[in-house]
């Protein structure tokens, strides 16, 4: 009602208060509950029956595997669990070393399903079906002692841990109470928050729309009259025309 008497100045002075509002209101208040959004979509994931989720395990050697694997074993939602490889990192290899290093650890253990070798002195060695990684440690480790006199003092295990995924939370504190984080994680739950992450938008972008929507209702606020001045002639406009 007052607008045709404000100065530009003043209307524009509306307009940045409401852009501060709309941006202020959007990261204290609104921000928060975006946020959660991944949440709510995973939720759904979590309840749907017959959901697995996959998580992958790097695990010191120095853990007790066969502990860990029976507490997993017995946890409600447990589905399957295995050991899949060992990596052991000694020295920097030079090209000789490799290639011997290439050339023997096949002949090791005939248990070995598969390895690599890598210049960084990192040996990786896949298991085969029902061979633990505590075997394999101890093969590979037994036969090093007998070459270089010395015992390996760190090891690597991953190992691969399927579950219901509505007992994600479940699995997720028990690794944690024993100091193990899933380096990796793989179904309908954790797809489900990749999708959200990828079409949210960033913090930053999300305040500035909420301060542009400030900005449209303040706009709408200022010239309200004007716009339901034109809406009624277009109702006119349209009616009449009818009528013809």
């Amino acid at each position: 009602m007052i607008r045709k008497y404000m100065p530009k100045k003043e209307i524009l002075l509306v307009i940045l208060v409401a852009f501060l509002i709309g941006s202020i209101g959007g990261a204290f208040f609104l921000e928060p509950i975006y946020q959660e959004v991944p949440s709510v979509m995973t939720a759904v994931e979590r309840n749907m029956p017959n959901n697995e989720e996959t998580l992958y395990l790097d695990l010191s050697s120095s853990n007790d595997l066969a502990e860990l694997e029976n507490n997993l074993s017995h946890t409600d939602g447990f589905k399957s669990y295995n050991e899949e490889s060992v990596s052991i990192s000694l020295w920097s290899f030079s090209d000789t070393e490799k290639s011997y290093f290439e050339e023997i650890v096949g002949n090791i253990d005939d248990h070995y399903k598969n390895y690599t070798v890598n210049s960084s002195g990192k040996i990786t060695i896949y298991l085969a079906d029902n061979y633990s990684a505590s075997n394999a440690l101890k093969s590979f480790s037994d036969w090093y002692k007998l070459v270089y006199g010395d015992t390996l003092s760190y090891a690597q295990v991953h190992s691969k841990l399927v579950i219901d995924a509505s007992h994600l939370d479940e699995f997720e504190k028990n690794l944690l109470a024993r100091g193990i984080v899933a380096s990796k994680m793989e179904g309908p739950i954790q797809s489900s928050i990749d999708n959200a992450n990828a079409s949210m938008v960033s913090d930053t972008s999300f305040v500035l729309f909420t301060g542009a929507i400030g900005i449209f209702v303040a706009v709408l606020g200022i010239y309200f009259d004007s716009f339901v001045v034109y809406y009624r002639r277009l109702r006119k406009f349209l009616r009449t025309k009818q009528k013809r």
